[in-house]
């Protein structure tokens, strides 16, 4: 009877010992991905004049799915955020129209997930720097003349060199064409800059340019059409060049791009530039740099 009583009684602590260390079971319940995602990507501005957008670089961007606890939203730009909403404005800011896939990874229990993407193209403009814009239109517009009276206001060096090596013009020494014409530029409420330039009917184009100009000589004054207001394209300057001998900024003149002097160029990098004065350099048709001089008109 006392074994008995014994048995009886380890069977009984044992009993509670299992029972005492037994393991909690947890459960997540359904583990199903979130289902219908959708996805929705708005390009600021676009319409039928801007159908990649107003430049702005803005996209408002939508994603919704049942049993969603949160998204990642990856920009397809590098940047990749988490969005608890799934909802977010955001800003791309690389120059020009580029094309970027948004994908969108909806976050449901215990980390289940689905994808979607769409395939979006946006244009951003190029943030031209506050401090050009002030000098190049003075807040609005500005009128610029060859400054003849400075040397080298017309000059050549090699495409590599930054500095007119070869050849710079002395102090009125050029042709009479090339002083009359007056450069208006203006800008915008939105900071875009464009150009019209007023050549009182004459440019002087450099020899190599002829074909380019639809002339059948260089080295002259011609009569050439400037073609009006344009609007000028900004963006970094392709060069390589340095601070120490540049803003490193540039801007291409559509059309035939002549700016008081015909190189075949229409692309001008800003080496310097102040309220008053500023000079340019462009390569030419000859694969040469060159270079003018400007000042506001007196």
């Amino acid at each position: 009877m006392i074994i008995n009583i014994k048995t009886l009684a380890i069977i009984f602590f044992a009993a509670i010992f299992v029972t005492g260390c037994k393991k909690e079971e947890y459960s997540f319940g359904d583990l199903t991905a979130p289902s219908n995602l959708t996805l929705s990507v708005a390009v600021a501005g676009v319409n039928a004049t801007n159908p990649n957008g107003d430049g702005s670089g803005l996209v408002a961007i939508s994603a919704s799915a049942n049993s969603a606890i949160s998204y990642n939203i990856d920009f397809g730009n590098g940047t990749k955020l988490p969005v608890s909403t799934g909802v977010i404005n955001y800003k791309y800011s690389t120059p020009g129209t580029t094309e970027f896939v948004v994908t969108v990874n909806a976050i449901g229990k215990g980390g289940t997930t689905s994808t979607i993407s769409k395939k979006i193209k946006i244009f951003v403009a190029f943030e031209i720097p506050a401090a050009i814009v002030s000098s190049l239109t003075g807040g609005s517009s500005k009128v610029w003349v060859v400054d003849k009276d400075a040397p080298g206001h017309v000059g050549v060096g090699p495409a590599d060199q930054f500095s007119p090596i070869w050849y710079a013009a002395g102090p009125g020494s050029r042709d009479a064409c090339l002083y009359d014409d007056e450069l208006t530029f203006s800008k915008d409420a939105s900071n875009n800059i464009s150009l019209s330039v007023d050549n009182k009917g004459q440019t002087f184009i450099i020899g190599a340019s002829a074909a380019f100009y639809a002339q059948s000589a260089g080295e002259i004054c011609t009569g050439l059409s400037t073609g009006g207001t344009k609007k000028l394209a900004f963006m970094d300057a392709s060069s390589g060049s340095t601070s120490a001998v540049s803003t490193m900024i540039q801007f291409v003149v559509p059309g035939n791009g002549v700016m008081a002097f015909g190189t075949g160029g229409t692309a001008y990098e800003i080496l310097s530039i102040n309220d008053t004065n500023m000079e340019v350099r462009n390569i030419g048709i000859d694969t040469n740099g060159w270079y003018q001089k400007f000042k506001v008109k007196p």
